[in-house]
């Protein structure tokens, strides 16, 4: 088993991250550590709104948003330009997803992992996603079109596998423990599962001429 570097540079980082098995394991689990930190200390300093929980609420909170967030961070990576420290810049993604998940729970934002419902898609008349305010037929007509490529990408793009894991994770909110002993796996090899379905679903979408930008403002609107 790898030991665990807790100090690296920003090259080890990457390297690490972006390498395989005993290499990227213990690079994964301090950075979920590192991510997990950071969301607490937003959580309990920053935000008043969530003064009456307590800390093991908060510490709950910060772990799984912090699971998410090393998802993001890795689907990331790329972006990474080394203009301050690679922990810094992974911390400032990790407060971005817990803003935004705060932020759908208050609101219900627009979430591609909420657009289906017991294994099938709501319809347009039942779906919360859809706003309050009555929609124009042809804005109705185009987030219907949108939503049979989205159920497209779920059904043809990603394997068995890839689904279940993204799903059960994303949809159902099943812990990453659960999941991989449910698929007879690990959480590294889970982490990395639910990265190639992202990624997937990222680029099929791209593909089809349809930006994260375009999704969110189509389905976002109340």
């Amino acid at each position: 088993m790898a030991e665990r570097i807790l100090d690296r540079t920003n090259d080890e980082w990457l390297a690490a991250l972006q390498g395989a098995g005993e290499a990227q394991a213990p690079a994964l689990d301090d950075l979920k550590e590192r991510l997990q930190r950071g969301i607490f200390y937003y959580l309990s300093r920053e935000r008043s709104d969530l003064s009456s929980l307590s800390s093991h609420e908060l510490e709950q909170m910060s772990e799984d948003m912090a699971q998410d967030a090393t998802l993001r961070v890795l689907n990331n990576l790329d972006s990474f330009r080394g203009d301050s420290m690679f922990t810094t810049w992974a911390t400032r993604i990790a407060v971005r997803v817990a803003i935004s998940d705060l932020r759908r729970a208050r609101y219900k934002d627009f979430s591609l992992d909420n657009i289906m419902a017991d294994g099938d898609f709501l319809p347009a008349s039942a779906n919360p996603l859809m706003g309050e305010r009555p929609l124009s037929p042809e804005r109705v007509t185009e987030r219907n079109e949108v939503l049979g490529k989205i159920r497209a990408a779920l059904s043809e793009v990603l394997t068995d596998r890839q689904f279940r894991a993204l799903y059960a994770y994303a949809v159902q909110g099943v812990s990453l423990d659960v999941i991989a002993e449910e698929l007879d796996t690990n959480r590294n090899a889970l982490y990395k599962l639910i990265h190639d379905a992202r990624q997937k679903l990222r680029i099929y979408f791209e593909n089809q001429g349809l930006s994260m930008d375009y999704l969110i403002n189509l389905f976002g609107e109340s």
